[in-house]
């Protein structure tokens, strides 16, 4: 089922202050059927909004929700055939696993045998069929999930959407938890919308990730275009492990500076600049363009990360990514050139990346001018 969200807005207002605070500002996207969506922000960005109005949990201020063709800002939830799995998974304690995913058929009065079979098929495509009889107080946090899903699985929705669902889980248990939900996703073909605020999560599980900031979209993409090809400062830094890198620099000449080092010719005018650099695009050489001084390294087995210091650097040190074989030196000055393709240059006013059009605000421009962005199969 594609979901299309046409200008969608949701305001909040303090009912004492009478402030408004603009949680999702004149999202406009596209869905593709099948397809598994990741929204990804941090904290107070929108995304948990914007999903529980997808499943009518929440009035939109303005805009609209469409299913397919049919028009559902308006339907109750339960007309809208969706699956939803929460944070806290929101498991009945007093239920078996079993009558917990039954429960949403029982309410839809799906005869005994029917939700039999259907139960059993949830269950085993979760591969939590050994557990029906448990309670919930019984089973680990990966398992109680499992339940979850299974539970929003049962009804056939056209649409699954899930909360933060992997927040609760270890470090391990999440990443073997992501792997089943994609697996699930691919079986079922039910298109789904993901939200997180782990960006490792986000790229490794989706077909395509929703980058937002404030209520507002900043970038729509497959997970590597966004990180290869970020439109602005925000999302460079939002994406990647260890973050990227940022120096302040700026262009003369067509030639881009740091600390008054020339690193690289530019076609772009004079101007100061933000240098974007991932710890991945650096170099070590003798005769390298950029000067750092050593504060500390620390080898990972096939890598080695140099921590070293830059005056121009935005943080007080800086991280590069080297294969394990190069030779460092322990302390010192080591020079670094730059792979051309890693490294990023951002207006210093208004953070959008150079050669990228800056994205317009809803109000500077007309319903009918504002450009829609749409996710291609």
């Amino acid at each position: 089922m594609k979901i299309v969200l046409k200008n969608l807005t949701k305001v909040f207002v303090n009912k004492k202050t009478k402030s408004e605070v603009r949680a999702v500002d004149n999202l406009d996207i596209e869905i593709p059927d099948g397809k598994l969506v990741g929204l990804l922000g941090p904290s107070g960005c929108g995304k948990s909004t914007t999903l529980f109005m997808i499943s009518g949990l929440q009035a939109p201020t303005a805009g609209q929700i469409y299913f397919g063709d049919l028009d559902v800002t308006q339907l109750a939830p339960e007309k809208r055939g969706i699956g939803l799995v929460f944070q806290n998974y929101a498991l009945y304690p007093h239920m078996t696993v079993e009558q917990n995913i039954k429960f949403p058929l029982t309410n839809m009065r799906v005869s005994k045998k029917e939700a039999d079979e259907r139960c059993l098929n949830a269950a085993r495509l979760v591969q939590i069929d050994n557990l029906l009889d448990r309670k919930p107080n019984e089973l680990s946090g990966g398992q109680q999930q499992r339940v979850a899903i299974a539970r929003a699985l049962v009804k056939n929705p056209n649409v699954l959407l899930l909360d933060e669902p992997l927040s609760n889980l270890d470090a391990r248990l999440r990443l073997q938890t992501r792997e089943e939900i994609k697996r699930i996703q691919r079986e079922t073909g039910v298109t789904t919308v993901f939200v997180t605020h782990d960006q490792e999560e986000a790229m490794s599980i989706s077909d395509f990730i929703v980058v937002m900031k404030e209520g507002v979209m900043q970038q729509v993409d497959v997970p590597q275009k966004v990180y290869d090809d970020p439109v602005n400062l925000f999302v460079a830094k939002f994406l990647g492990t260890p973050p990227i890198n940022v120096f302040l620099g700026e262009i003369r000449d067509h030639k881009v500076y740091i600390n008054n080092e020339p690193i690289m010719d530019t076609e772009f005018e004079d101007q100061e600049v933000y240098v974007g650099v991932r710890p991945e695009g650096f170099v070590v050489s003798d005769k390298g363009v950029l000067s750092c001084e050593i504060y500390q390294l620390e080898v990972m087995g096939r890598d080695i990360s140099i921590i070293s210091k830059n005056p121009a650097s935005e943080k007080p040190t800086i991280r590069s990514i080297v294969d394990a074989d190069v030779k460092v030196p322990a302390s010192g000055i080591v020079k670094f050139n730059l792979k051309p393709n890693k490294v990023y240059l951002f207006n210093r006013q208004t953070e959008y990346r150079l050669g990228k059009e800056p994205l317009v605000k809803p109000e500077e421009v007309s319903e009918t001018e504002a450009t829609e962005a749409t996710l291609e199969n």
